[in-house]
């Protein structure tokens, strides 16, 4: 295999100013979300010096979305200058980031599709943009976000879904209600013809794809042949801390093609992230070495049309 570094698609920050606005606008944040605590998250010479591996990664931001915050205008302002900082970041780190995943309002459907187009698009160092699995009191299956959708395909970036908890559930927890949140939203999305609607859309979903492959019997057993064979079309990570035999499977049910190295860096594993424990998983799968290839680095750069 190639000694070129592993590009580890699903690695997240909260960007230092970014962070500080949000803030100012909800002093409880760390309190509510105590992940957000993570140094490595907002200090990039820790993270840097406790690296244990090295990578490229492609960052996103920790899931602290304006639009839970803030009015209409005042998120476009914040997602805005999130992306500006967060491409400052790429260009400030080379050795640790090789592109970002842009935010945007969902509370500005306009302001969300300008970002993409006037923002995102033309940046070589933004990559698509990041969605989670609820807005607002709504699956983002809803019709309501579709724009998001057709703007996305049509300017040929890539969607990075990310697991929220559902505020309707009084009993979240870190360890599995994430994981159903993805598979609910990947559901709901296949069952609002996301793929019927937008053919050539890519969608990249974190957890390696949670609970779907493990229910590949149910999913064909019950669900319309045709949506039982759009939830192969997703693309999925390797974050799940390991475990080959779980990663072979999710290879087996997306394919060796959808299948790309993500950690959730610096989270799973204090201080900096799992990105060793994961890489030793792909390495442990009974596959071939140029599907591994295609895991660690092939995959993300044909898919982001990345060079060498």
């Amino acid at each position: 295999m190639s000694n070129e570094q592993p590009i580890d698609v699903f690695a997240h920050v909260l960007a230092p100013k970014f962070y500080q606005q949000m803030l100012a606008i909800d002093p409880t944040i760390p309190e509510k979300a105590p992940y957000v605590n993570a140094p490595a998250l907002t200090d990039m010479a820790f993270r840097q010096a406790n690296e244990t591996v090295a990578t490229q990664q492609i960052i996103s931001m920790m899931n602290l979305n304006p639009e839970d915050f803030v009015s209409a205008k005042p998120a476009l302002e914040l997602c805005r200058a999130a992306n500006d900082e967060l491409s400052q970041l790429v260009t400030d780190h080379p050795d640790l980031f090789c592109g970002a995943v842009a935010m945007v309002p969902l509370n500005n459907l306009d302001g969300a599709q300008q970002i993409m187009t006037e923002q995102v698009a033309p940046n070589p160092q933004l990559f698509g943009v990041q969605l989670f699995t609820r807005a607002l009191g709504k699956s983002i299956a809803d019709e309501s976000f579709d724009p998001i959708f057709a703007t996305a395909e049509q300017l040929g970036l890539p969607i990075w879904l990310h697991p929220v908890f559902d505020d309707r559930k009084p009993d979240n927890n870190i360890v599995f209600s994430w994981e159903y949140e993805l598979t609910q939203a990947m559901l709901q999305l296949v069952a609002a013809g996301i793929f019927k609607r937008h053919p050539q859309l890519k969608i990249i979903v974190h957890h390696a794809g949670a609970m779907v492959p493990f229910f590949a019997g149910r999913i064909d057993a019950i669900l319309p042949a045709d949506q039982a064979q759009d939830l192969h079309k997703f693309y999925v990570d390797t974050a799940i801390l390991g475990n080959p035999t779980a990663l072979q499977l999710t290879t087996e049910f997306f394919g060796a093609d959808h299948v790309l190295f993500g950690t959730d860096a610096p989270l799973g594993i204090a201080p900096v992230g799992a990105s060793q424990q994961i890489l030793t998983a792909i390495d442990d799968m009974p596959v071939s070495d140029q599907v591994k290839q295609q895991i660690r680095t092939d995959n993300a750069r044909k898919l982001l049309s990345l060079p060498r």
